[in-house]
């Protein structure tokens, strides 16, 4: 059928900020999904909370709401702008969740809403664990033996039916939230208590256990014809019992036969339709016994899901772009794929392999359990495509940018036995626990003996992988062996053998990078062998990667999108690719290359693609052609169209040289993709490659401590004092000298990794000696001692510099004091409390540095006004990750304007000369994943931990501060029992606080110390007695339910220790918790202006218009 032409106005759900389990893979579908409804001419409502999001550009929707994803909030959303439709299918969990909130609600009813891309009726049939059961039941399909709970005394009863282990999943959760496997009745009876809080609807899965089982998930697509399609199916490596997501998955399905294929595809079918998905994609997970073919459904997901990006990556197949059409009533036979021009209704098919790795960051949450499970704890993963599984697999590896260059055995562990055989054992005892890094564990145990047979009895997985997993270390010992000889005599003669080439290229073939094939031979020869020797090797023999075409078609048809890949286990080239590179500059004036940030991880995420896209999107303005490099399936810069071109492949010095010498751009931008491009920056520079903007030395020169100390002297810029260390001695003598407290960090970190504050010297050396921090003090890698400005304001700026002048683009101060690292810090636009004199302060630093640095382009600064001056803290010229907020809030394109500066013009030639003044207030706040890792200390500090964040936007900073935090998980109340539990340097602070909470109607309630000081101060308080002996303490009245918020702030091991327990009950009650006086003072403004005025809402093109206007500090 045609498409609907009464459907004129289409609200979307986004899927709120980046979290565990929903993260930037919901805005490469939303975006995709935004620009198709575009093109038929709709109108569109978008409501999301997350300004890091591509999707929620204004260009994407006419009406974009950055607001929080709650029912309230969309009610009067719909009441305003009277949609006709609303699609929550793009939005992840989160949209479905709010869906059917709305739709109890009556609201969608009321307002004549359709709701469009899935019915209220399959969400409940699917995410409903027991309809869900009932209807698998009804149509034949096995599922594996199961009981439901919504209490926990149900819970003890069902699982007297159900043998251990067991399996418990939470109905209308994300990532398996809650979810866990149990082995014994106290495990069972702690995770179905949290499985059972986690749940919206309070209801649990409890499950016979099917680990071991192999893993397998279908994306399906179907239009309401009833024409059905499978897009991938996805085989997960490890076996059931890791979460899909912590999986490493391949695609296509490798090792069941096609007769077992074809079975399950006609199961999806059946799945599909008597859920009755009839409008869009969908993901269903099945187990298949290894042993006896046995196969049962687990679960589907009736939306754009996690797996559905890498299904798109993989196939080229554009899942959310066609399921949007779908859903405003086209069939497939209707629509077209962009790639191939064929019909929608063909399934895909390819023609090499597909491997996804997940990224995990434990390190950032010391004392958590890195065990995996059925709840997911990946931060980001990386996807490559070989002409084999083993070139996937080592592409894979060494994309994951975790100092891996294939795979190869991982990190020493300090408690692990160096003798072989004492070793062997160490790892098989290992292996039975599900840890990140058990691949690498199982490629050391094959090195020292441990067969495929016993590897499988182990891990579950199937032998297939294993032997593949050999056959690289079969590969590995023939370079050591024999291979690294010949090596060594053709890096001497320098002249081409037709025999060492066939040699060289079949090892490429397999996976192994240029330098994983100099470090093999370093080692077995004892001599040093480059990375450089052996791409100099390479080019003499002609073994160069060929580039072949991601056409969903396995060639059958021609492909018109130029999306490619590298491989070696090809010798001649795509003809695609050859035609591309031939005709790549007609129409275009020049080539640009971008490089990507990788997989996302905490301190590099969805921000920094974020840029990456705005600047193909802005270079294409000016007729410039845009290369895309990078290896995130989840982004939407690796979207087919994006780019004029897209090269899937890891981010390394030899993938991007490869790239480079296929395209010969003009220039190549590595300012935009976080620190990962940097890192390979002055390589790429040294092997010709013409950089552009910011040149790596002056970028280096920013990150070079004594170098860029000696410049902010030169300019008569006031830092903190600060020193470098390359041992203890010098450590504890520089500390002393600058004075404690003092920051210390490892020298070219991102993210805050292994920062701390520092009180006294026993505390240094303790962390020196900390073997977790992974330092290891030494000439080249030196420790960085600043003076640690105590209760300073910390302040971001971000500037567009052009060579000459600086621009900047907005200057943001941190709700929370100094020492609290700022991606996980709430910041202001504009600023809250600065004074004119600081601001102009502020900006002489930022045009001194801006143009002392060279920049050309972006340019990021942190400050700190402390006892009424301004210092310095560091500055780095590049994408910073306050960009998408800047560009939000504002309503200036920074990044769009900071590449076209980087191709020639200046900012006058764009338009962007004076810094925006607003008239309104935007408030960004961090999402920190605590509940996922359980053990870990929940509190903020020098370390970055955030996955995401949210916009509050409004007339007032109090009004747009309360926004944030209700876009967070936890909303402010407004009413209600306060505890207060603070230090004794904050009780004095604390008093006027007290004050106006009790003014705003709060019932306050304080441990013995902070009552008496309140009370002295004449605010009537009641006491709550502290964690121990006496009860009921203030854990029995969290636990029942008489807390509304919590304030608490620590100091010294015990109170830590106490707080810690008081916060995780917190958490995981959904009790807002409050951990600095400087962020209570901003709630309680928040709620003051609450009492005093009207929130605002209204979409962002207002704002800009300038239809909102309040009180700043502008």
């Amino acid at each position: 059928m045609p498409k609907r032409e009464d459907l004129k106005t289409i609200m979307v759900l986004g899927s709120g900020p980046i979290v565990i389990g929903q993260a930037a893979e919901f805005d490469y579908s939303g975006t995709q999904g935004l620009k198709a409804l575009k093109e038929e001419g709709c109108r569109i409502v978008l409501l999301n909370s997350n300004p890091a999001t591509v999707m929620t550009d204004t260009a994407f929707s006419d009406a974009t709401y950055i607001e929080p994803m709650n029912k309230f909030m969309a009610a009067e959303i719909i009441i305003k702008e009277r949609p006709d439709a609303i699609l929550p299918t793009l939005g992840g969990q989160t949209a479905l969740n709010l869906l059917m909130d709305l739709h109890h609600m009556g609201i969608l009813e009321e307002y004549n809403v359709e709701i469009i891309g899935a019915q209220p009726k399959s969400i409940e049939l699917a995410e409903n664990r027991q309809k869900f059961r009932e209807t698998m039941e009804a149509i034949g399909l096995d599922l594996p033996k199961s009981a439901l709970a919504t209490t926990f005394e149900q819970a003890m009863d069902a699982i007297k039916e159900i043998s251990f282990p067991v399996i418990i999943r939470p109905s209308y959760t994300l990532g398996g939230t809650g979810g866990g496997i149990a082995y014994n009745i106290e495990e069972f009876k702690e995770i179905a208590k949290g499985g059972i809080e986690a749940s919206p609807i309070s209801q649990i899965l409890i499950e016979e256990s099917v680990l071991g089982w192999k893993e397998i998930e279908l994306e399906v697509v179907r239009d309401k014809a009833d024409n059905a399609i499978v897009i991938c199916g996805i085989e997960n490596l490890d076996p059931m019992g890791v979460h899909t997501g912590d999986s490493i998955t391949v695609a296509p399905i490798q090792t069941l036969s096609d007769a077992e294929y074809q079975a399950l595809r006609q199961d999806a079918f059946r799945v599909v339709r008597a859920i009755g998905v009839e409008t869009g994609g969908c993901n269903i997970q099945f187990a298949v016994c290894p042993k006896t073919g046995r196969r049962v459904v687990i679960e589907m997901n009736p939306r754009v899901s996690r797996s559905s990006a890498l299904a798109s990556k993989a196939t080229g197949f554009p899942i959310a772009r066609i399921a949007a059409k779908l859903a405003l009533g086209y069939r497939l036979d209707e629509l077209k794929n962009d790639i191939t021009g064929t019909s929608a209704c063909f399934e895909p098919t390819i023609d090499y392999c597909v491997v996804k790795v997940p990224r995990f960051n434990f390190e950032k949450f010391t004392g958590a359990d890195t065990t995996l499970g059925f709840q997911m704890h990946s931060v980001g993963e990386t996807m490559a495509l070989g002409g084999n599984f083993r070139e996937a697999l080592q592409k894979a590896f060494r994309g994951l940018e975790t100092g891996l260059q294939g795979l190869q055995n991982g990190k020493l562990e300090a408690e692990a036995p160096i003798e072989p055989a004492a070793r062997r054992e160490w790892i098989r005892e290992k292996l039975y626990l599900r840890r990140p890094d058990r691949v690498l564990l199982v490629y050391e145990g094959m090195q020292l003996g441990l067969t495929v047979e016993e590897l499988n009895e182990i891990t579950g997985i199937d032998p297939w992988f294993l032997l593949q997993i050999k056959r690289i270390l079969d590969d590995e010992n023939s370079i050591r062996q024999d291979f690294c000889h010949e090596i060594e005599k053709a890096v001497n003669s320098k002249a081409a053998d037709a025999a060492f080439a066939k040699k060289l290229r079949h090892y490429k073939a397999q996976g192994f990078s240029d330098a994983r094939i100099a470090n093999l031979c370093s080692e077995s020869l004892a001599k040093t062998v480059r990375e450089t020797d052996i791409r100099s090797l390479r080019e003499i023999n002609a073994v160069e990667p060929v580039f072949h075409t991601v056409d969903t078609c396995a060639g059958e048809f021609e492909a018109h999108t130029p999306y490619f890949y590298s491989t070696y286990d090809a010798v001649s080239p795509d003809p695609l690719h050859t035609a591309h590179v031939g005709a790549a500059t007609r129409g275009f004036a020049r080539k640009v290359v971008i490089i990507g940030g990788g997989p996302n991880r905490i301190g590099q995420g969805l921000e920094f693609d974020y840029c990456c896209v705005q600047a193909c999107f802005s270079l294409r303005e000016l007729g410039i052609k845009t290369i895309m490099i990078n290896s995130n399936p989840e982004t939407v810069s690796t979207d087919y169209d994006t780019a004029d071109t897209l090269y899937f492949e890891p981010v390394t010095t030899e993938d991007v040289l490869a790239v480079c010498h296929a395209e010969k751009p003009d220039g190549v931008i590595v300012q935009f993709g976080g620190q990962t491009p940097l890192n390979i920056a002055m390589a790429l520079q040294e092997a010709g490659v013409p950089i552009i903007g910011t040149k790596p030395q002056d970028i280096a020169l920013a990150e070079d401590r004594e170098d860029f100390s000696a410049l902010i002297e030169d300019l008569d810029i006031l830092q903190p004092a600060s020193g470098m260390a390359v041992d203890l001695e010098t450590a504890c003598r520089l500390a002393e000298t600058i004075e404690y407290p003092v920051m210390v960090r490892p020298s070219f970190v991102l993210g805050g990794r292994a920062m701390r504050i520092i009180h006294n010297e026993q505390e240094l050396i303790e962390y020196i000696e900390d073997k977790s921090t992974g330092l290891y003090l030494s000439v080249n890698t030196p420790i960085l001692v600043d003076k640690f400005l105590e209760e300073a304001i910390e302040i971001d700026v971000d500037a567009v510099v052009d060579g000459d002048k600086v621009t900047i683009a907005a200057i943001m101060e941190h709700i929370e004091q100094a020492g609290i690292h700022s991606g996980d810090s709430c910041c202001s636009i504009p600023t809250h409390t600065l004074s004119d004199e600081v601001k102009g302060i502020i900006r002489s630093y930022t045009h001194k540095l801006g143009k002392a640095l060279h920049t050309v382009g972006l340019l990021n600064i942190q400050m700190a006004l402390y006892k009424g001056s301004v210092y310095v803290i560091e500055a780095n010229p590049r994408a910073s990750r306050t960009v998408p907020f800047v560009s939000k809030a504002t309503g200036r394109n920074v990044a769009g304007i900071a590449a076209k500066i980087m191709t020639g013009l200046s900012l006058k030639d764009v338009n962007f000369t004076e810094e925006p003044k607003l008239m309104y207030s935007a408030v960004k706040e961090a999402v920190i994943p605590f509940e996922r890792f359980p053990g870990t200390q929940i509190q903020l500090g020098p370390e970055m931990r955030s996955t995401g964040e949210v916009m509050g936007i409004d007339r007032s900073f109090g009004m747009a501060f309360l926004k944030s935090q209700a876009g967070t998980r936890v909303p402010i109340p407004v009413s209600g029992n306060v505890i207060l539990t603070v230090t004794d340097q904050d009780k004095e602070p604390l008093v006027p606080l007290a004050a106006r909470l009790k003014a705003l109607g709060f019932t306050l309630y304080a441990t013995p110390g902070t009552k008496a000081m309140l009370e002295n101060k004449g605010i009537d308080c009641k006491l709550i007695v502290k964690i121990g002996q006496q009860r009921p303490h203030l854990l029995d009245f969290i636990r029942n339910g008489e807390a509304n918020m919590i304030v608490n702030t620590v100091s010294g091991p015990t109170s830590a220790r106490d707080a810690n327990t008081i916060r995780t009950e917190a958490l995981a009650r959904r009790i807002n918790l409050i951990t600095t006086l400087a962020a209570l003072r901003a709630t309680v403004e928040g709620l003051e202006a609450r009492r005093q005025e009207q929130r605002i809402v209204a979409p962002l093109q207002d704002y800009y218009a300038g239809y909102i206007q309040g009180k700043t500090n502008e």
